[in-house]
This record gives structure tokens, C-alpha cells and sequence, in this order.
């Protein structure tokens, strides 16, 4: 693609009904709100999308619902895999159905080696003609991928264009990075937004994550564009407390469903098993927060 990814690309949870089935009109709904929120682009089959989870056919049938509900907008899948042959599986797949790009975490196999890492992702990028998000997810994935590192795929691998920055603290080690290779990867946050505003200013040119309020994403992203930190700041110190309400360990995604839920943009809050889900007081707590905020 001749124009780079930047703003706000949502990653999309994967809607299930009581009976854990994938919910094809719930990603309607989610793929509207993409839109209707000004996001740039969307993310499917990330970790919060469950796409461990889930089958081969239902990670096929998510990225085809999303990429045909996309309406113009770009869509990255997930292709991430325990091994080289089936990512790049999943990535062509991606591809054939009309994904704009992939998105490549490491395998945890290859922790003990940075050389076997880097063929990963080489031999990843040369088998599609997308561009690969490469993801620095060490919380997931147990693979810890140093600056130097990363600077050395931006350099030597063309098709790895994006690199997608979960390894806090983030805003320090995107300033690492771009010391060693100025823009050559374009940097997008994650982690549910809770550095996004010093993300922004070190250099990211957005975000790639899932907070169930993505038009608070966009409005902090278009401010610090158009205005600088001082238009960005206020927006982003008011959401603050949900964006880190959401983000508690071990049970984010079952608050975020939640929350979709209530806003009615997914059918059913449920997390399937064995993900873990809020309890009444926790879903209680979040009704009183954007009570508070004054927020619907």
C-alpha cells in the first residue's frame, strides 16, 4: 500500500453468543462503530480477539465477516502461530480474502533465539504481499524482542512496515527505536491506550487497540495532530480512569465486552472458556465510573 497506516486502527473483540458460537451480527455492529467513530482502520484475530481460542474456520470466517463489513476501511488480521508454516498459512489466507495487512507476533518457541526470531519474520514477510504489523507483546507472547533487534527487522526486512508497541514502557523504548532507525518502521500503540498521550508525543502515529470507547482514541489522536499536547492532554486525562478501569489484569477483556455490551454493540459480554469474566461488583463499578465521568 503506497499510504502508511497511522490514527486509530480498532482491534475488534470476537463477538460470541451464550453458547460460546461466533456472533456474525454482533461484528456488523462493531464494524459500524469503527466507522461511525472515525477510526482509521480495523484489527481482527489479535490476543483480545480470542483468535487462540478459536478454530481455523472461525478465525476465516472473523476475517471474512470483518474485511466484508469494512466499507473502504483497511483491515489487519492476526496471523500469529506456535510455528513459521502456519503463519504464513494464515497469512496468505488473510490476504486471498482481502486483508490489507497481517499482524505477526512472536512465537514463543523462538525466545531463546534472535536469529531463528528474525528468519520468523522474514520468511513471514516474504510469502505475502501485504505489509506485516510486527507485534512486541512480551506479556503474551514470553518473548522479549530488544531495540536492537527490532531496528535490525526494520532495516533488513522491507514488507515488516509497522510494528505495533506493547513492551512498556513504551513511550521510552519507541524513542530507543527511533533513535536507531528515525520512522523506517511506523510505530503504533497498544495496551488498551493507558500511554497513548505519551506515545503520541515520542513519535507513534496512533493506535492499535481495542478500549470499547474507540471515539476517545480518535478524539486524542485528531487533537494531538491538529493541536499539539496541549489539545490532547485535557481528553485524554478526563478518560484516564476508564481506560485504565479497562485495562486490569487478567479480566480487561471481560470488562471490555462488557462494556461493548452495554453500549450495544455486541449481543452477549461472553469470554469464552477458559477466559476469565468480571463479577457483578466489578460490572457494577464500571456502570458507577462512566456514571461519574458522565459518559454513555
Amino acid at each position: 500500500m503506497s499510504e502508511r497506516f497511522s490514527g486509530v486502527h480498532w482491534m475488534l473483540a470476537t463477538p460470541f453468543d451464550e453458547d460460546e458460537n461466533v456472533d456474525a451480527s454482533s461484528i456488523v455492529r462493531l464494524m459500524d462503530k469503527a466507522e461511525s467513530s472515525g477510526c482509521s482502520g480495523v484489527v481482527c484475530l489479535g490476543v483480545t480477539g480470542e483468535s487462540a481460542r478459536m478454530t481455523d474456520d472461525e478465525r476465516r470466517q472473523v476475517a471474512s465477516q470483518v474485511i466484508e463489513h469494512a466499507n473502504g476501511m483497511p483491515v489487519t488480521v492476526g496471523t500469529t502461530a506456535a510455528s513459521t508454516k502456519a503463519c504464513i498459512t494464515y497469512s496468505q489466507e488473510a490476504e486471498k480474502l482481502g486483508a490489507a495487512a497481517v499482524m505477526v507476533a512472536a512465537p514463543s518457541m523462538a525466545k531463546s533465539n534472535v536469529n531463528v526470531l528474525f528468519n520468523h519474520f522474514q520468511r513471514v514477510a516474504e510469502s505475502v504481499n501485504i505489509p506485516v504489523v510486527m507485534q512486541d507483546y512480551p506479556q503474551a507472547s514470553g518473548v522479549q524482542m530488544p531495540t536492537g533487534f527490532i531496528a535490525r527487522v526494520g532495516q533488513e526486512i522491507p514488507n515488516v512496515q509497522y510494528l505495533k508497541l506493547e513492551d512498556p514502557p513504551t513511550p521510552s523504548k519507541i524513542t530507543a527505536i527511533r533513535k536507531l532507525i528515525e520512522d523506517r518502521l511506523t510505530i503504533f500503540g497498544g495496551l488498551g491506550g493507558v500511554f497513548l498521550l505519551d506515545e503520541l508525543s515520542r513519535g507513534s502515529v496512533g493506535a492499535m487497540t481495542g478500549f470499547a470507547y474507540p471515539e476517545v482514541l480518535v478524539e486524542i489522536c485528531t487533537n494531538m495532530r491538529e493541536g499539539g499536547r496541549a489539545s490532547a492532554e485535557p481528553v485524554f486525562n478526563r478518560y484516564l480512569p476508564m481506560l485504565l478501569f479497562e485495562y486490569q489484569e487478567g479480566i480487561g477483556l471481560g470488562i471490555r465486552k462488557h462494556a461493548l455490551h452495554h453500549r450495544g454493540l455486541i449481543s452477549c459480554a461472553k469470554v469464552r472458556y477458559p477466559g476469565s469474566e468480571p463479577t457483578e461488583e466489578i460490572r457494577q463499578e464500571f456502570l458507577d465510573l462512566i456514571r461519574d465521568i458522565e459518559y454513555d
